[in-house]
């Protein structure tokens, strides 16, 4: 198998020079731009499995070029960016970041948020059943499983679970949340979210007080680990 191509559009040599060893040192094919043109060229002329994009760059604004991509793009985008609002986080991953770390960030967890995104990637979409460790879901007799046994979900539980799940190791906002589960009228409603989640943590964590797989991003949203350690 060829190893994943991967395309850091950052402003600063540095952060360039990090990436770019980190990443081969993990068998990752690297390629660097400097500025939003020379990225967006360069993702067009031969598109890599992930970009790696940083908001802050010299000739546009970062969340231009992610909107920008998205029209014709659909691989893997995870930000890196020193822009840390509730608001700069929100804004990305509605405009289509896979994910958002922020700068300074540690080297391990980028390499685990690449992993995980890329493996959400390469899974076949015509495959029926999800396994995420103890849990599995079936999605055409809409069937969830914990440790092989059955779990007995309403169908707006369900609803739910199977949008966590179809985008595992993802940030999803509040937002983004209720329109895909509730319809656009519910985008407002975070507090009816936070009922749901908290009764699906009971059918499907080990210990809802200490969740594993339904993980809170504080401010933001959720994000769905499936393989946790032990499972």
């Amino acid at each position: 198998m060829n190893s994943p191509e991967i395309l850091i559009i950052d402003d600063e040599p540095q952060i360039r020079k990090l990436l770019r060893i980190t990443l081969q040192s993990n068998d990752y094919v690297v390629r660097e731009a400097a500025n939003a043109k020379d990225g967006m060229i360069m993702a067009s002329s031969h598109p890599p499995q992930l970009i790696l994009l940083d908001l802050g760059l010299p000739d546009k604004n970062g969340h231009q070029v992610l909107e920008e991509l998205r029209v014709w793009f659909s691989n893997v985008i995870i930000i890196l960016s020193v822009q840390n609002s509730e608001e700069d986080i929100i804004k990305a991953l509605d405009n289509g970041a896979d994910d958002y770390l922020v700068k300074p960030f540690r080297t391990g967890e980028l390499l685990a948020r690449i992993r995980s995104a890329l493996r959400k990637s390469l899974k076949e979409d015509n495959d029926p059943v999800l396994d995420l460790g103890d849990l599995k879901i079936d999605l055409v007799s809409r069937v969830v499983k914990k440790n092989n046994e059955v779990i007995k979900l309403t169908s707006t539980e369900y609803s739910l679970f199977s949008l966590f799940a179809k985008n595992e190791g993802k940030v999803l906002t509040h937002q983004y949340v209720l329109k895909q589960v509730w319809g656009p009228s519910y985008v407002n409603e975070s507090q009816y979210l936070r009922v749901f989640v908290a009764q699906l943590r009971k059918k499907i964590e080990k210990d809802f007080n200490k969740p594993t797989h339904i993980l809170t991003e504080s401010g933001v949203g959720y994000r769905f680990v499936g393989r946790t350690e032990g499972n």
